[in-house]
């Protein structure tokens, strides 16, 4: 199992986010961004897989994990924020992976600054949320959250969008986890994600793409033959049996694909 190490970065954009990070100060550095309402510890499993050939880095974003939000929660700002993230490290470029709306982020920075992204993973991740009924009618109801939030609330939303298998210890620290995002991030935030339209960029995207789904991901899964077709140097991974949620469900196959994908395209810093 690989050591994980804790710090922080002071952005330029006026938060200090906390990061996790893991493998070799040398190796080619990988960014791993996490999805709505989640924090870095969502890729505690894939941090502690990596092989030390790749130093990864794990933001906990803007408005999640107890980390404060100085402006807006539009996928904008988490671009924007992820920029700042590669300054503040020294980085000009990096591999960038994304799980579920966190890849939608990850789409966004690569379409507008390719000069900073050498490679790019979507791992569970849509085109756009805009087209998903499920997305437009959880954020009308969101609309009457306030705090606290209620932990049977967040438990349903973790394992609804984990993968089944998951056990029951693991849910519970994610929800703990989940439970320090505020009622007006949660509200604000998936706003802002019906609103982005990422579609129209996909095509300006320059970095060899993965994209990794499960077959059974009933939430994005159409979604990939839409990357796919879009995204210009893209290619796709299909796990069987397997719905969202897949760097959760099958942490070891991704980080084999992954490790493999960026080895081949993007060795070097």
């Amino acid at each position: 199992m690989g050591a994980i190490t804790v710090r922080s970065a002071a952005l330029a954009t006026g938060t200090t986010v906390p990061y996790a990070e893991t493998g070799d100060a040398a190796a080619p550095p990988v960014v791993l961004v996490h999805a709505y309402v989640e924090s870095w510890r969502y890729f505690e499993p894939v941090l502690r897989r990596l092989p030390a050939t790749l130093h990864a880095y794990a933001p906990t974003q803007r408005g999640h994990g107890g980390v404060p939000a100085p402006g807006g929660l539009a996928p904008e700002d988490f671009a924007a924020d992820l920029v700042a993230f590669l300054d503040a490290l020294g980085l000009e470029r990096a591999a960038l992976v994304g799980a579920s709306s966190g890849g939608l982020v990850c789409a966004l920075l690569a379409a507008t600054r390719p000069d900073r992204v050498t490679a790019l993973v979507l791992l569970s991740s849509p085109a756009s949320l805009a087209d998903k009924p499920t997305a437009r009618t959880m954020s009308e109801a969101l609309q009457a959250l306030r705090g606290p939030l209620d932990r049977g609330f967040v438990e349903g939303f973790v394992r609804d969008t984990s993968p089944a298998s998951l056990p029951d210890d693991v849910v519970a620290r994610l929800v703990d986890e989940t439970l320090q995002v505020p009622a007006h991030v949660w509200r604000e935030a998936l706003r802002g994600l019906l609103a982005a339209d990422v579609t129209a960029l996909l095509p300006r995207i320059e970095a060899p793409t993965l994209l990794v789904a499960g077959e059974d991901d009933a939430l994005v899964g159409p979604d990939q033959q839409v990357l796919l077709r879009t995204v210009p140097r893209a290619r796709l991974l299909r796990y069987p049996g397997v719905g969202h949620g897949v760097h959760l469900a099958l942490p070891d196959r991704v980080v084999d694909d992954v490790a493999g994908f960026l080895a081949a395209v993007a060795p070097g810093r």
